[in-house]
Order: C-alpha cells, then sequence, then structure tokens
C-alpha cells in the first residue's frame, strides 16, 4: 500500500512526528559507534567489498528495533529486544546461518552497542546477519556470514495521527516464493515497489479487532503481536482471519502497525473514507495503551523493556 500524510486537521493529541533521518544527521551519523563484525568502531569504518554476497544478492536477514527515551525518568528503554532477537535467529535459520550468538549473546551485544552512544532520545536499532563471502553465484550454502549492528537517532516514520492509503497493484511475495514471515534483505525490494512497509494490519467490525493470520504471507509481527496482547488485557475481542479488501472499505476502523509506522490509524483507502474519517475509538485506545508501555508508564508491560545502561 502507498501511504500518505492526512492533512492539518490530524489530532493534536497524537505524539508529535519528527523527520527520522533530518535527527540522525544532526547526530553526524559517521561518527556513532556501530558493532561490526566482531568490534565496536565507528560508523564511518565499516565497510563491505562489493563482492560480498549479501551486497550483491540480498542474502541477508535483519530486525528494526525501537528504543524510546523517557524524559522524565532518564531513561532509554529499547522495547521488545529478545522478541526481535529469537526472530532474526530463526530468520537467518531459514537462510543456512548456523553458529549464531544466543539469545543473550545477541541481546548483550546490541544493548552495547546503544549504551556506547549515549542517546537521550528515541532511536532505532537494526541488527543484521549477512552472508559476508565475497563470490559469485546465487546460492545459500557454503558461504560465511557476519553479524552488524547499527543504531540511530529515529523519530515518527509516518505520521501516527492518520494516514491516507491507496491499494499498490504490486502484491506481497507468497511464502512459497520467498519466506514471507522473515525479514530477509533481498524481499524488501518488493516492499520498495510498493512504497510502504507498513503491511501489517487491523480493521475493526462491530467491536471486534481483526487481523490477518502469518499463513496470509505476512510477516510474524513483533508489534502485531504487542497490539494483540493489549487487545486481550483489554477485554477487546480479536479475531485472526483473512481480511478482503472489500472488507476495509465498509469496516468501522483501521491502523497499521509496525516498528516503523508503530501504530497509525489510516483513515482513507482509495478514495473511500474508513468509518468516521477520523481516528476510531478502539484505535485510540490500543494506540494510546501502546505508546504508554513503550515508555515505560504501564507496569504491566515492564516485561516488554530494556533499560539501556548510562555509558561511560
Amino acid at each position: 500500500m502507498l501511504t500518505k500524510n492526512p492533512s492539518e486537521t490530524a489530532s493534536p493529541e497524537a505524539p508529535a512526528a519528527t523527520k527520522p533521518h533530518a535527527a540522525a544527521g544532526a547526530a553526524r551519523v559517521d561518527e556513532l559507534v556501530c558493532y561490526f563484525e566482531g568490534d565496536y568502531v565507528p560508523l564511518k569504518d565499516a565497510r563491505v567489498n562489493i563482492m560480498t554476497h549479501a551486497f550483491m544478492y540480498g542474502t541477508a536477514v535483519f530486525e528494526g528495533i525501537r528504543g524510546y527515551w523517557r524524559a522524565e525518568h532518564q531513561t532509554l528503554f529499547a522495547l521488545r529486544v529478545r522478541d526481535h532477537v529469537e526472530r532474526i535467529r530463526d530468520n537467518a535459520r531459514m537462510l543456512l546461518m548456523e553458529d549464531l550468538p544466543s539469545v543473550d549473546e545477541l541481546t548483550g551485544l546490541i544493548v552495547e552497542t546503544v549504551r556506547r552512544n549515549h542517546f537521550r532520545e528515541d532511536i532505532y536499532v537494526r541488527p543484521s546477519f549477512y552472508k559476508s563471502t565475497r563470490a559469485i553465484g546465487v546460492r545459500l550454502h557454503d558461504l560465511e556470514h557476519q553479524l552488524y549492528i547499527v543504531t540511530l537517532p529515529f523519530g515518527d516514520y509516518v505520521d501516527t495521527s492518520g494516514c491516507r492509503l491507496m491499494t499498490s497493484s504490486w502484491r506481497r511475495n507468497a511464502d512459497e516464493a520467498l519466506p514471507a514471515r522473515g525479514k530477509i534483505v533481498g524481499g524488501y525490494v518488493n516492499m520498495a515497489f510498493q512504497k510502504s512497509e507498513a503491511e501489517l494490519k487491523f480493521v475493526i467490525r462491530d467491536g471486534v479487532t481483526i487481523t490477518p493470520p502469518v499463513t496470509d504471507d505476512i510477516l510474524e509481527g513483533v508489534t502485531r503481536k504487542a497490539i494483540m496482547e493489549i487487545a486481550h488485557d483489554e477485554g477487546l475481542p480479536v479475531e485472526v482471519r483473512s481480511i478482503d479488501r472489500s472488507e476495509i472499505y465498509v469496516a468501522d476502523e483501521m491502523f497499521l502497525c509496525g516498528t516503523g509506522v508503530q501504530i497509525s490509524p489510516v483513515l482513507e483507502l482509495d478514495h473511500r473514507q474508513v468509518g468516521s474519517g477520523q481516528m476510531g475509538p478502539i484505535t485510540r485506545r490500543l494506540r494510546d495503551r501502546y505508546f504508554d508501555a513503550v515508555r515505560g508508564r504501564l507496569p504491566a508491560y515492564r516485561h516488554w523493556l530494556t533499560p539501556i545502561p548510562e555509558g561511560d
């Protein structure tokens, strides 16, 4: 789907949108510390050869992890790190990568990479296992792999007060063509054609929150899992089933979710107003609970958060 921000009538209660790339530029990205092939180095020194297999064929997997700064506690919380680590390990095995760091080891590397950068703002973390052998030839076997972890300041990817969408003529990769449940780098060319990373959606009809099953060729979403947990705790019924395009036209509410988009209400699809054309009450309830949870304001969801220690 093609996303487009709404007009200036967006809800004033929404978290303020920022420009992540502009923020990163102000922080002098080249000087940020990353983890690269076994060492912590400035980002400017993390380089790969153009013959690297992952560069040539997209043979890599990655994760996107958000960190949220809570100013009143002067604490940076990384969100659901272990869930992301478990997923990237599973995805790496799809690409025949073995001898991976344990969940605890990889979690520690991510936390330490963030800690060394002394952030006092919202951030994004991208760990990636990639085929590092310098070789020509399309294959997955007999190739070495390496790990990098990049982290940088990051605000809202899209306006979380609402967006307008158009249905793309491009279709997401089917699982029998490319593992749809995994974050495989080469597969994101498909998403680039669609001009969006927000492939996970929830539709609300008659008070029921509906989301497609993973077997509908969607990502095994960490944020999707979090939203379903909140809905359950709030006593909101959730149904996992396929959603037809025409059903969205008659839905009461709709929102996108993901590490990048967080929770973004959909106000319009294909020039058709979704529900009232404003953020609906269930979407608002879930969104507000989610943002309170990720900033450490709700003790019930503290297990989602990994506090980042102060840097030296």
